[in-house]
């Protein structure tokens, strides 16, 4: 295995961890268990950890993200290391609304009075987002972005895409209690999309593309051993709701590690 030094992490709330204790930094819903930290004590680097929840391709490369608590963060970006020699790339599902609208959903159907749901209710009105090629493109450019600016703000660094882990699949029970047989098959197809913007974009940038979800299609919301949480009905753990759990936090930096040492 190449000794890494000092990873970056860059991305959204599948690489940041919302729900995982210990949370390490709150406005960015960052977890001290999630896959880039577990990953660097694995291999005995420095980790700068730049996710933030929340973050969509814009907000990693060119523009500012503030938080639902009015947390101000710079494009991710602009604090990549120069001297990072491993940096993981987990973005994307929020350019395509995916599991905004899972959430959604779910707490449509488990509280519908919910005062949570209509603070989000306006991003959703019209149903679960059925994404154009359009869209699954532009998704896929602005990880190839990332790639690219990646590479020359930290020129000697392997650049890794870390896509999503599987939330729903085939294996999956009991989602009757919070989405309709059509919801699923939505759900399915956004995940779908999302994975084809993560191969398109490793094919424009020539970038590695560790697959993250080939790796959890067993472990998926409903399995025997899930990697991703259900829905979280507790407001306090809200922000966990079909996100990965620690398991599958340590599963995907178990995996990135074999994958770095072959």
């Amino acid at each position: 295995m190449a000794p890494y030094q000092h990873i970056a992490a860059l991305g959204s709330s599948f690489a940041a961890g919302p729900g995982i204790d210990p949370i390490i930094d709150q406005a960015a819903m960052r977890s001290g268990r999630n896959y880039p930290r577990l990953l660097a004590a694995q291999l005995g680097a420095r980790l700068t950890d730049l996710t933030v929840s929340g973050a969509t391709t814009a907000t990693v490369l060119r523009e500012p993200q503030t938080t639902m608590d009015g947390t101000r963060f710079a494009p991710q970006i602009e604090g990549l290391p120069a001297d990072a020699d491993l940096v993981t790339v987990t973005a994307g599902g929020n350019d395509l609304r995916y599991i905004g609208s899972m959430l959604y959903t779910a707490w449509r159907k488990a509280d519908p009075d919910s005062p949570f749901l209509q603070l989000i209710a306006i991003e959703f009105e019209d149903g679960i987002p059925d994404p154009s090629d359009a869209d699954v493109q532009a998704t896929a450019d602005g990880l190839a972005r990332i790639v690219t600016e990646a590479r020359t703000r930290a020129p000697g660094a392997r650049v890794l895409l870390v896509d999503y882990l599987t939330v729903l699949c085939d294996a999956s029970a009991g989602l009757d209690e919070w989405f309709a047989p059509g919801e699923v098959r939505a759900f399915r197809r956004l995940e779908a999309c999302l994975l084809d913007a993560y191969r398109a974009a490793a094919a424009q940038a020539g970038a590695e593309l560790f697959r993250a979800s080939a790796l959890s299609a067993g472990h998926s919301v409903g399995t025997a051993e899930p990697w991703v949480c259900g829905l979280q009905t507790d407001l306090r753990l809200i922000a966990g709701s079909f996100h990965p759990n620690a398991a599958g936090m340590r599963a995907v930096a178990d995996g990135i590690a074999r994958h770095l040492a072959t």
